[in-house]
C-alpha cells in the first residue's frame, strides 16, 4: 500500500496533477462561487504556463544535475553499481528489451567497466508490475544488455527485487557486505544522482558519483548564444518542458520525503 500511495498522492501535486484538481475545483465553484472558479482557472493556467517554460524547466533541471559534472576522470573503485529505471520489458510487439528514456545507465555502467574501472558490476532494480502479468526484473534485462555490450556473466551481479532507491541501496548493501565491497562508482541519472548518493552513503558506501543522462548540456563552443529563434521559442509552452519539470519536482519531493524517514 505505501508504494501505491507513493505514486498516486505526489500525482496530485505535480503541475498537470494540481492543474487538472484545479480545473475539477472550478466546476464544481462556477456556479456558486464564479470569482473562485475564475481564479482556480487562472491559477491552473499559471501553473501550467510556468511549468512548461523552458528556461524555469531548465534551471530547475539544471540545480540537480550539475551537481556532480566530473564525469570524465573517475577513480577506480572494487565495484560500479547501476540503478534500475532504464529498461522496458519484452512484452510483444518488441522484438527484445527497450532502453527507456534513463537507457544511458546501462550503456554507462558497462563501458566504466569495460575500461577497468571496477572487476565487478552490480545491476540494482526489480521491477514493478500493476497487473498480474509476470516479467523478469529489471536486473535480469540490465544484466542481458550489458552481456551485448561485452561485460561478461561472470563480472556481474545482480539484485533483483528492490523498488525505490532506497532499496536500491539497502539490498545492494547486503550483496555486498559479505564480499567486504564499500568502495563503488555510482550509476545513476544526473538529476537522481544527488538522492541516490545521499541514500548510499548514508547505508556506509563510499560511494563516488558517476552520472550520466544529462538533459542540461550546453554546447560549448557556444556558450551563452542563443538566436532570437530560440529565445521566443523557448518561451512557449512545450510538453517537453513539463515532463522535465516534473521529473525534478519529483526528486525535491523525494530528496524531502526521504530525509523525514531518515534514508538521508
Amino acid at each position: 500500500m505505501f508504494l501505491f500511495l507513493s505514486k498516486l498522492l505526489p500525482l496530485l501535486i505535480y503541475p498537470l496533477g494540481l492543474a487538472c484538481v484545479l480545473l475539477v475545483v472550478a466546476l464544481v465553484l462556477i456556479k456558486r462561487r464564479p470569482r473562485w472558479a475564475t481564479g482556480a482557472i487562472a491559477l491552473a493556467l499559471l501553473l501550467l504556463l510556468v511549468s512548461s517554460n523552458n528556461w524555469v524547466s531548465t534551471g530547475v533541471m539544471r540545480s540537480l544535475e550539475w551537481r556532480y559534472q566530473d564525469t570524465v576522470d573517475l577513480p577506480e573503485a572494487e565495484a560500479i553499481v547501476v540503478l534500475g529505471g532504464s529498461i522496458k520489458p519484452q512484452f510483444p510487439p518488441r522484438p527484445w528489451i527497450d532502453l527507456a528514456e534513463e537507457g544511458d545507465r546501462v550503456l554507462h555502467g558497462a563501458r566504466l567497466y569495460l575500461a577497468g574501472k571496477a572487476p565487478l558490476l552490480v545491476l540494482s532494480g526489480g521491477r514493478i508490475t500493476w497487473s498480474q502479468s509476470q516479467s523478469r526484473s529489471e536486473a535480469e534485462d540490465m544484466a542481458v544488455l550489458a552481456e551485448a555490450l561485452g561485460v561478461p556473466p561472470s563480472a556481474m551481479l545482480m539484485e533483483p527485487d528492490s523498488l525505490n532507491t532506497f532499496e536500491n541501496a539497502a539490498y545492494t548493501q547486503v550483496l555486498l557486505a559479505d564480499r567486504g565491497i564499500e568502495r563503488i562508482l555510482l550509476v545513476t541519472s544526473a538529476m537522481h544522482m544527488p538522492r541516490a548518493l545521499a541514500i548510499f552513503k548514508k547505508q556506509g558506501f563510499e560511494a563516488i558519483p558517476a552520472p550520466t543522462d544529462f538533459h542540461v548540456a550546453p554546447d560549448p563552443q557556444k556558450p551563452g548564444q542563443t538566436t532570437w529563434q530560440g529565445r521566443a521559442l523557448s518561451l512557449m509552452p512545450q510538453t517537453d518542458n513539463l515532463h522535465y519539470f516534473t521529473r525534478a519536482l519529483k526528486e525535491y519531493l523525494g530528496i524531502g520525503i526521504y530525509w523525514l524517514k531518515g534514508w538521508l
